[in-house]
């Protein structure tokens, strides 16, 4: 199969659970989480806040305040136990999960957390986020601002950062449930984690950069990771310093062999680590896919430039002024839920729309290097929506434009009926919601500039987007439910999205929901 044609079939088949014949060994399936054995550990603070508010000044960023960041952004928080579940007509029994504050296909949890760190009270080095026991596992220890600025092109001065964050994709952790579908999974997850770490970031009262261009097998090589069962998506500096300060252009320096010299610089490690999976399978399609993205010289880094959606607003609707949403964090996160066949249809009101959309869009505008030095890019993602029994909206599909602040009508009436014949399960019962929402992008997910590696990063920065969604959603007292299982065809002929070369990425039903039967506890102090 080309990889043009496998990321065709990703889009296309809306059966999120993989071939028909695939058969899931669930005894042997692995752990959410990586265990390194043998190595130098870092205990983290278990006294967790459990308040997390905005506007404060930066937070010291000590052993403890890092373990703090670290477990808002992707520790475990509670333990789910949900009535006994089925598969291929098999009884499967009470199904139990430990569970993170963002969500994740499955519950399966595809990335890791490494941070570069350069603390009073640790020891200057890279280290892997164990969230299982909550501490830091030192892999190599001493001083790679250098190699890292390299790595990222001499566009970062990671002198002036206290810690880089570099997220990662296990490629068996959800290939063993979801076959090959799990590469895009894995996109989507990453983006829901990364907007998770930016949202924690802002409240910490940090800077940040997302660095999703970098020189993979260097970068991979400083944490000791193999490209063909791990490989990191995205390298992200934090600082408690002014973004001007340690922020570069870049250098004009190119070289074809640039990752291969710079790995040169230091001495290959391979440390061991516990996955549980007795019998690992073959993911062909996952690793070509992933050599395939691979930039292995500064001069393949790219910026992008969107073209500006123009079109008539005379079928427009105005959305009212409204102030940015003020939550505690923790709290959020805590409540968020995902609902299924648990929706309960009540009036949502043309305030709380223009509140939702508002909030949700604020984190497409944040700091990355697709977006060229010193201008104002358009973004990469759109938000698209159906409404029903919305209080001063009347019914139709629209198109949100942030940048104005108002809902472009592109077709009127209602349109559930539409969307539940598209949908691959019946999980989700569409009648009882009122806002379902689509991200859209690129068809050809910038393709010609970006090459293979365009896809993972489209389907991560959608995967941001969902997660301020979700987040927006929850402090209004709505929950919402990210779906793959649609027909994107319908989708993207309802809002016309042909004619613009765009798709349909994504669906999210929001509204109002009861509780679903589970037993659930919390496990943080």
């Amino acid at each position: 199969m080309s990889l043009d044609t496998f990321l065709r079939s990703l889009h296309e088949d809306t059966n999120e659970s993989g071939p028909q014949d695939w058969l899931v060994d669930w005894d042997d399936a692995p752990l959410p989480y990586k265990l390194y054995r043998r190595l130098p550990v870092f205990p983290l603070s278990l006294e967790i806040p459990l308040s997390l508010n905005r506007n404060r000044p930066p937070a010291n960023p000590d052993l403890t305040t890092i373990g703090h960041f670290l477990w808002h952004v992707y520790g475990l928080t509670r333990l789910s136990q949900y009535p006994a579940a089925h598969s291929m007509n098999q009884k499967l029994g009470p199904l139990q999960m430990f569970r993170r504050f963002v969500p994740s296909g499955g519950g399966l949890y595809p990335n890791e957390l490494y941070v570069y760190l350069k603390i009073v009270d640790a020891p200057v080095g890279v280290y892997h986020y164990d969230a299982a026991h909550h501490r830091l596992v030192l892999l190599r220890e001493g001083n790679f601002d250098s190699y890292l600025n390299q790595a990222l092109g001499s566009r970062s001065e990671i002198s002036g950062c206290f810690a880089t964050v570099l997220v990662s994709v296990m490629f068996w952790k959800n290939f063993y449930k979801y076959n090959n579908f799990a590469y895009r999974l894995q996109g989507l997850d990453t983006g829901v984690m990364i907007g998770q770490l930016l949202e924690v970031t802002r409240q910490y009262g940090y800077e940040s950069g997302v660095y999703l261009q970098f020189l993979d097998r260097a970068v991979n090589h400083l944490l000791g990771i193999s490209d063909k069962d791990e490989s990191v998506y995205a390298v992200i500096p934090l600082s408690s310093k002014p973004m001007t300060s340690w922020l570069l252009n870049g250098s004009d320096e190119v070289g074809e062999s640039s990752a291969v010299q710079l790995c040169k610089e230091l001495p290959v490690v391979r440390h061991e680590h516990y996955v549980r999976s007795l019998k690992v399978k073959a993911y062909p399609m996952l690793t070509q896919m992933n050599e395939a993205s691979m930039l292995d010289s500064i001069g393949s880094f790219r910026h992008v430039v969107e073209t500006k959606h123009v079109e008539s607003r005379l079928q427009s609707v105005y959305m009212p002024n409204v102030k940015r949403l003020s939550y505690d964090l923790t709290s959020i996160c805590q409540n968020r839920y995902s609902p299924e066949s648990d929706f309960v249809l009540r009036k949502v009101t043309h305030s709380e729309v223009a509140a939702l959309l508002q909030q949700a869009t604020s984190s497409l505008f944040y700091y990355n290097d697709l977006n060229a030095p010193n201008k104002n890019s358009e973004s990469r993602m759109s938000l698209y929506c159906c409404l029903y029994n919305v209080e001063g909206i009347p019914d139709g599909a629209y198109r949100y434009d942030s940048n104005a602040h108002l809902l472009c009508r592109v077709r009127p009436g209602d349109h559930r009926i539409r969307l539940q014949q598209g949908m691959s399960m019946n999980n989700v019962n569409l009648f009882q919601v009122p806002l379902c929402l689509h991200v859209v992008s690129a068809q050809d997910y910038n393709k010609s500039v970006l090459g293979y590696r365009g896809y993972r990063i489209q389907q991560m920065e959608a995967g941001m987007l969902v997660q301020s969604l979700l987040l927006a959603a929850t402090a209004m007292g709505m929950g919402g439910r990210p779906l793959l299982g649609f027909n994107t065809a319908i989708c993207d002929e309802l809002y016309k999205l042909n004619e613009s070369g765009k798709t349909s990425l994504i669906q999210i039903p929001i509204g109002h929901h009861r509780q679903r039967p589970r037993l659930e506890g919390s496990l943080h102090s």
